[in-house]
């Protein structure tokens, strides 16, 4: 007669034994982290949770001069919100304008960024010294020095591009290249890239160089070409890599307003180049609606974070891999 142990069940079949229930961690294990975290969080919540919330009241309040001198605020709900959601020119210049503006951006200084570190890796190691503290210039030079160094290359008068294109006989006579929003931008988008590749090709270099040097050489062994070494071994190794600088970049160029602010009619004289940046502040502080121009920041905010969020539910995809 066989004997049924605890292990054992009817059938005969051997059945692991139950893992012991887990323990949970006393109250004070699990609180003393989050309080050594407590001074920090509560400086990051007066720096950027609260302002985040007042600017959100804000945006629920018609809130101008006269609320700023009376202190009394004037609660309007939604109304702002819905202003902006029912303005044409949100739809047909601000939001084509802040989206394709960051698309082009963002596609250009990776690329460019890209080809920059392919550069640098193929470089010997005192002439990569050289070309990389050249190309930090451009990464430590400030964003307000920058723009207005491009605004006198292409200055109508006294530009160097007008002064180049009417020597070679292609003009006739000057071209102001910041009335025209296609030109503008196309402005904007190359200062954008001239300041944000440094950060691309650090990046990249910095995964390149851990690329093994085998998997290379034998695809240029097989006939693989530089292009095809690239796309099918480089870049599904620094896959992780280029998303980081992909969502980083359009963070930063979504948000962009300095060098779209300072340019010729980017203040809001020229209606026609305005993004949601420029925008919020046109309408804060040139209309003084500070409550519309607080709505547009938020909803510039909520835009972010959906990027952010995006960003952070492919870094976990990739890490469950």
């Amino acid at each position: 007669m066989a004997v049924t142990t605890p292990h054992t069940a009817a059938g005969g079949r051997h059945r692991p034994p139950a893992a012991p229930p887990r323990r949970r961690a006393p109250l004070a294990a699990r609180t003393r982290p989050w309080l050594l975290l407590a001074p920090a969080l509560i400086v990051l919540a007066g720096l950027l949770l609260w302002p985040l919330i007042r600017v959100f009241l804000f945006s629920l309040q018609d809130y101008g001069l006269r609320e700023i001198v009376s202190g009394e605020p004037n609660w309007i709900g939604f109304a702002n919100y819905a202003e902006i959601f029912g303005d044409s020119q949100l739809w047909t210049v601000v939001l084509p304008n802040t989206v394709g503006f960051a698309v082009v951006a963002v596609v250009g200084t990776v690329v460019f960024g890209t080809l920059v570190a392919l550069l640098l890796q193929s470089l010997g190691r005192v002439w990569r010294l050289i070309v990389g503290s050249a190309i930090m210039v451009a990464w430590a030079m400030p964003a307000v020095t920058g723009t207005y160094v491009w605004i006198w290359i292409f200055d109508a008068d006294h530009g160097l591009v007008n002064a180049i294109l009417q020597g070679v006989g292609f003009m006739n006579e000057p071209f102001n290249w910041f009335t025209n929003p296609v030109t503008f931008y196309a402005i904007a988008v190359i200062n954008i890239i001239h300041h944000g590749f440094p950060f691309v090709a650090v990046t990249v270099l910095a995964g390149l160089l851990g690329v093994p040097k085998a998997m290379l050489e034998a695809a240029e062994m097989d006939g693989a070409g530089p292009v095809r070494r690239f796309f099918q071994i480089i870049f599904p190794s620094l896959r992780q890599v280029f998303a980081v600088v992909f969502i980083l970049s359009t963070i930063w160029d979504f948000k962009v307003f300095a060098q779209i602010y300072l340019m010729p009619g980017g203040s809001g004289s020229n209606r026609e180049v305005l993004n949601l940046g420029v925008w919020s502040y046109v309408e804060s502080f040139g209309q003084n609606r500070y409550g519309f121009g607080s709505a547009i920041a938020v909803l510039l905010t909520l835009l972010l974070l959906v990027v952010t969020a995006i960003y952070v539910r492919f870094l976990l995809k990739e890490d469950e891999l």
